[in-house]
């Protein structure tokens, strides 16, 4: 059995699968299995797998049914105990594996790994600034007390222990987008997080991607299934208000009233920056003014889900 199982959902990755499988293939660690599952891709994204040859990859294809399908599928064929979750456009340095397998022989009692993510905006490649400041190798979180600036889990830089699927659950597959940040709330609020300090996993920044286009708000989460949690939890309430923002934001830029009533009801403003609570009360002028400015100086309006 491989040490790793390497989960690849795939759906209309052409231009990006073949250097993602070579990103895997050219690992100095090598005791894995590659689960690439295709779903539905009406591209050349099939043919492109099917020409790289190695008996560690393995090639699921199903009709399209969105990314949680396509990794719980994954994960359900995995024969390993450690799953290494990796997304169709993005890749890894050479040493991700040894890190992850490194961190895991030190840690034996924590079951979630990740290390630190860089995005590459067409030849630009920037580091993600954490809301914490690392000093050693390795620390360990709680996801929601560091994931305030920027989610400490992505799903091409996360490594867990099939295990804690059992308390947390599969990804939702009734979210079309943002069921990654739905599937990191359930693992925050079982397991801490290892953090390896080292820019190991690459975000391929693409426009077209379903995450960069899907703006249906009835698509993404609710983050109603956590009302009870977050009365007893404040570093979860706090997490969940700086979405809630999010979507109330994007919601009005939407001209989606409903939406916008319903996460601004849920959301206690003490938990946002007085930038963030003026911006709340805002008309859609004003709203799309600061994000013309924020886009031309590099930052983003809207906090980031994974």
């Amino acid at each position: 059995m491989a040490f790793f199982s390497v989960i690849i959902s795939v759906y209309n990755k052409e231009k990006y699968i073949k250097h993602t499988i070579e990103s895997v293939l050219n690992q100095s660690f090598v005791d894995y299995e590659i689960i690439i599952v295709n779903d539905g891709s009406t591209d050349k994204s099939e043919a492109v797998i099917k020409s790289i040859e190695d008996q560690r990859i393995r090639l699921i294809t199903t009709q399209n049914q969105g990314a949680s399908k396509a990794r719980n599928t994954g994960m359900l064929e995995a024969s390993s105990n450690y799953f290494a979750l990796l997304d169709g456009d993005d890749s890894w340095d050479s040493s991700y594996l040894q890190h992850m397998h490194d961190a895991i022989c030190r840690f034996p009692d924590i079951k979630i790994f990740t290390a630190g993510v860089s995005q590459k905006y067409n030849d630009k490649v920037v580091p993600v600034e954490y809301s914490f400041n690392p000093t050693e190798l390795y620390s360990k979180h709680n996801y929601f007390k560091a994931s305030k600036k920027y989610t400490l889990i992505t799903s091409s830089s996360v490594v867990f222990h099939e295990s804690i699927l059992a308390k947390t659950g599969l990804f939702d597959t009734s979210l079309i987008s943002g069921e990654d940040t739905d599937l990191w709330i359930r693992f925050g609020l079982y397991f801490d997080i290892l953090f390896i300090n080292k820019q190991l996993a690459n975000y391929n920044y693409d426009a077209s991607s379903l995450s960069n286009t899907t703006f249906d708000l009835n698509k993404k989460p609710k983050f109603d299934k956590y009302f009870d949690q977050e009365k007893e939890n404040p570093l979860l309430k706090r997490f969940l208000d700086r979405n809630r923002y999010s979507m109330a934001i994007l919601s009005k830029l939407k001209d989606d009233t409903e939406n916008f009533l319903y996460f601004r009801l849920h959301l206690n403003t003490s938990n946002l920056k007085p930038r963030q609570r003026l911006l709340l009360k805002s008309p859609k002028w004003l709203l799309l003014m600061f994000l013309k400015l924020q886009s031309l100086k590099g930052e983003r309006l809207i906090y980031p889900h994974s």
